[in-house]
């Protein structure tokens, strides 16, 4: 896997807390999305949020490289040497769990919040992996014809489901949807496949990091199956479930998402 040379990403820092974090995005979102997050914990945290490729005010992707490899060493170069708190959502908490694994002595504690990170899901519940294709499929056909706003539009509806209709987001978020749709197939070797190794004995089985895995009420039965491998693979992990939240609980429901990482930061 080769990593896109050359590519630092646009790094957004909110709160000005004494305690040192690092907050990856959703597909589709950027650094600034934690902003809610961070009126509620900014008194305790400085969050560092790095915008992805083709993402924000981040370069593009240069669709040559192995966008997941790029992404993770670009967090990797904005994680601190002195232990950081981590804290993913969806595909960025997929990449954090990579960190964690990686990179344990700087990682204070670790808060994946709905991460899609697929091979669990394949091994546990491979079932649930059917419903999720199915809702996939109509994402799935735009992409294979090169229709990125569709694809946007179907990925957004699918993924944030609590969120307003496409036609009424405004045309700079709509715009900033389709620069980043294409990078979504990209990811399957990681997702799916494992590439990265974290099922593997000693990875995530051995994790030794305060860690919190988080998700919605109202998750996928595919997200549901992941949460709960990983609670049931990490020693130590502790699952909470947002009340009334979809898959973008930090932005819908970002109080009582920062509750619950409160109570992990006082234990680690």
């Amino acid at each position: 896997m080769r990593a896109q040379p050359g590519f630092q990403p646009h790094v957004s820092t909110l709160g000005q807390g004494p305690r040192r974090a690092l907050a990856l995005h959703c597909t589709m979102a950027f650094g600034g999305a934690w902003a809610g997050l961070a009126r509620h914990l900014g008194e305790r945290l400085t969050l560092r949020a790095p915008d992805m490729p083709s993402h924000g005010a981040s370069a593009d992707w240069d669709e040559a490289s192995d966008f997941s490899e790029t992404v993770y060493q670009a967090s990797l170069s904005a994680l601190e040497s002195a232990p950081m708190d981590l804290i993913g959502h969806s595909f960025g908490a997929a990449t954090a769990l990579r960190l964690a694994v990686e990179h344990p002595g700087r990682v204070r504690s670790l808060t994946v919040i709905e991460p899609v990170f697929f091979a669990l899901a394949l091994r546990r519940q491979p079932e649930v992996m059917e419903d999720h294709d199915n809702r996939a499929r109509a994402f799935t056909e735009a992409i294979a014809r090169g229709d990125r706003v569709t694809a946007a539009r179907t990925f957004n509806r699918m993924w944030s489901t609590e969120a307003p209709r496409w036609d009424s987001l405004p045309e700079r978020t709509r715009a900033a949807m389709a620069r980043a749709i294409h990078v979504v197939p990209d990811t399957h070797g990681f997702l799916y496949d494992d590439t990265a190794g974290l099922l593997e004995p000693g990875a995530l089985d051995s994790l030794k990091v305060p860690t919190l895995v988080m998700r919605g009420a109202a998750a996928h039965p595919a997200i549901v199956a992941v949460n709960d491998g990983l609670e049931a693979l990490i020693p130590g992990a502790t699952q909470s479930v947002i009340a009334g939240a979809g898959h973008m609980a930090p932005i819908s429901h970002p109080g009582a998402v920062a509750r619950d990482i409160a109570a992990l930061l006082d234990r680690s």
